[in-house]
C-alpha cells in the first residue's frame, strides 16, 4: 500500500499508544462497564459462590445520590471548587519555581530535587513512615519538641486584619482579596502537589533554542518581552499538559472520591458508590473537554 506522509505518520501514533489501548481494553473497559451496569441496579452480596447478584432499579441510585443522600452534592461542588482554586495556583507556582531553578547557579542540582521530594514523600509507605517517625520525637524519644513547638505556636504574632485592611485601601477587589486568602491557606498543598508541574516546565523550558534568546538579546528585546513573546508561547503546550495533569491529580484525591471509596466498601454499597465514582468521571471529562478547547486555541505549537 502507498500511504501518505500523513498515514504513515498515523499508523506510528496508533502504534505508539497501542500499549496504552491494549491496557485499557483488558484491564479498565470491563470495570467501567461493570460500574455503569452497578450503578443501575441494587448489587446483593450473594456468596462466594455465587459472587454478586445485580437486580434492576432503574435510576433509583441516582435519585438517591442527589435527592436523598444528604452530603455527595456539597462534597462534589466542594471538590470542583477546591479544584479550581488549586489548579492556576499551582500552574503558576510551576512555572515560576521552573523559571527560577532553570538559572545557572551553584547547587543547582539539589534545589531540583528539593522541589521533587514532595512527590516521593507523598508515597504512602514514606507518609506512615515520617507519621511514625514525628510521633516518636513528639511522644517518645523527645517529648521536649512538643513543649519547643508550643511555645514558638504561642510567640507568633501576626495580624491577618491588618494585611486584609490594607489589600482593601488598595482597591483590591474582595473576590481577589478572598482568592489570595485561600491561597496563602493552601500554600503548602500547592507546594506537595508542584513537583512533576515543575520537572515537565523545566523540561520545557531546557527544550527551547538557545539561538531564539540569542536573537532576541540582539534586536534588544527586554526580559519581560522575552518572557511574553518567547518563553511564554513556548511552553504554553505543556501548560496544557500540566493543567490535564493538575486537575486528573486534583480529583484522585478529593473529598468526593474518598466518599465513594468509603461507601463501597466500608458501607458495602455498591449501586450508589458506583453513582458517586460515575457522576465525579464524568464532571472531570467535561471540565477536561472545556479546559482543552479552551486552552487549546491559544497554544502555540513550535515547528
Amino acid at each position: 500500500m502507498r500511504l501518505s506522509l500523513s498515514g504513515r505518520k498515523m499508523i506510528v501514533g496508533l502504534l505508539f499508544i497501542s500499549p496504552f489501548l491494549i491496557g485499557f481494553t483488558v484491564f479498565i473497559a470491563y470495570g467501567i462497564v461493570t460500574t455503569i451496569r452497578m450503578s443501575f441496579s441494587d448489587v446483593v452480596v450473594a456468596g462466594a459462590a455465587s459472587g454478586v447478584e445485580l437486580v434492576w432499579n432503574n435510576f433509583a441510585n441516582y435519585i438517591q445520590a442527589f435527592m436523598v443522600h444528604p452530603t455527595f452534592s456539597e462534597v462534589l461542588g466542594t471538590s470542583i471548587l477546591n479544584m479550581m482554586i488549586d489548579v492556576p495556583l499551582i500552574i503558576f507556582f510551576s512555572l515560576f519555581m521552573a523559571l527560577l531553578i532553570n538559572q545557572k547557579f551553584t547547587g543547582r542540582t539539589i534545589i531540583r530535587a528539593i522541589f521533587f521530594l514532595p512527590v516521593i514523600l507523598g508515597a504512602p509507605a514514606i507518609s506512615q513512615a515520617l507519621i511514625s517517625a514525628r510521633a516518636m520525637m513528639v511522644g517518645g524519644v523527645s517529648p521536649a519538641s512538643a513543649e519547643v513547638m508550643s511555645s514558638l505556636g504561642s510567640n507568633i504574632n501576626v495580624n491577618v486584619s491588618y494585611y486584609l485592611y490594607m489589600l482593601g485601601d488598595l482597591a483590591i477587589p474582595p473576590t481577589l482579596i478572598g482568592y489570595i486568602v485561600d491561597a496563602v491557606h493552601r500554600i503548602n498543598n500547592i507546594i506537595i502537589a508542584s513537583g512533576v508541574q515543575i520537572v515537565i516546565f523545566l523540561a520545557a523550558l531546557q527544550s527551547i533554542p538557545p539561538t531564539v534568546y540569542e536573537a532576541a538579546k540582539i534586536e534588544g528585546a527586554t526580559p519581560y518581552e522575552t518572557f511574553w513573546l518567547i518563553t511564554f508561547p513556548m511552553v504554553s503546550p505543556l501548560i496544557l499538559t500540566n493543567v490535564v495533569y493538575t486537575i486528573i491529580d486534583s480529583f484522585a484525591a478529593s473529598p468526593v472520591v474518598q466518599l465513594s471509596y468509603s461507601t463501597i466498601f466500608s458501607d458495602y454499597n455498591y449501586g450508589l458508590g458506583s453513582v458517586f465514582s460515575l457522576i465525579s468521571s464524568l464532571a472531570v471529562c467535561l471540565i477536561l473537554v472545556i479546559v482543552a478547547f479552551v486552552l487549546g486555541r491559544k497554544t502555540f505549537y513550535y515547528t
